[in-house]
């Protein structure tokens, strides 16, 4: 089987598996195997071949892979309780600078005013401020 041959293959192969991983190495190992096809069917000696290869795969994966990797990320993407600052949510029992209960998202958590001097009443919709440990300090909407 002709070395080219073998290449194309490899990308083929490296091309289907990056569909599956969705890693964005895959498929950068993939161009360069299909850059070796391309050279190995211009007649280079199969060592070289695999200089090729290397130098390609090692310098995609060095600099556009994490180009692509930041370009598929949404940008600012916040996770976990850092998603709550900002969010509304609806006061369950009295809000002030000792505790209260809030309900943000379907979910009841233990709030603070964020004022110190206020005191929020139930049935009032708040901003969530800032979540400090367990407990969510929020501000009266305006």
């Amino acid at each position: 089987m002709d070395p080219w041959l073998i290449w194309l293959i490899a990308a083929a192969v490296l091309a289907v598996a990056e569909v599956f991983s969705l890693t964005a190495a895959l498929g950068l190992l993939a161009g360069a195997a299909a850059l070796t096809a391309a050279c190995a069917a211009l007649g280079l000696a199969v060592p070289l071949q695999f200089v090729v290869f290397t130098l390609v795969a090692t310098l995609s994966l060095w600099f556009v892979r994490p180009l692509a990797v930041r370009h598929l990320q949404p940008p600012g993407e916040r996770f976990g309780v850092e998603a709550l600052v900002g969010r509304a949510a609806y006061v369950v029992s009295e809000v002030s600078a000792q505790g209260g209960r809030v309900r943000i998202g379907g979910e009841e958590w233990t709030a603070r005013a964020y004022d110190e001097t206020l005191v929020i009443a139930p049935g009032t919709t708040v901003d969530v401020m800032e979540i400090s440990g367990s407990t969510a300090l929020v501000y009266p909407r305006e």
